[in-house]
């Protein structure tokens, strides 16, 4: 299976138009757009599954710069997602208030 990354996309692409787009050249096993937690809005980047790494780097060779949606779309191999560290709070985790 190989994983691919969607950039550059309308926000109004829905992961159903993807999965016909990309279907073209091979078997999609998902596609997802992005969206933002909050206003559930599309954040302009999605990630497909293909079934083979052959089918991927087919889709990437016909779509990579391919208008979609009046957009001009990226689309190459995603890469891994770093490590996020806990929390998020931006305190390093031991935050101690004043006393």
């Amino acid at each position: 299976m190989a994983k691919l990354y969607i950039g550059k996309l309308a926000y109004a692409t829905t992961d159903d138009e993807l999965k016909t787009l990309f279907g073209e050249h091979g078997t999609v096993v998902s596609a997802q757009v992005i969206k933002d937690r909050d206003s559930g809005q599309s954040k302009g980047f999605a990630f497909v599954e293909m079934d083979s790494d052959e089918a991927a780097q087919k889709a990437i060779n016909a779509l990579d710069g391919k208008e979609v949606g009046g957009r001009t779309i990226v689309v190459n191999v995603a890469r891994p997602q770093e490590p996020r560290t806990p929390g998020g709070n931006n305190f390093g985790g031991g935050f101690q208030p004043r006393s």
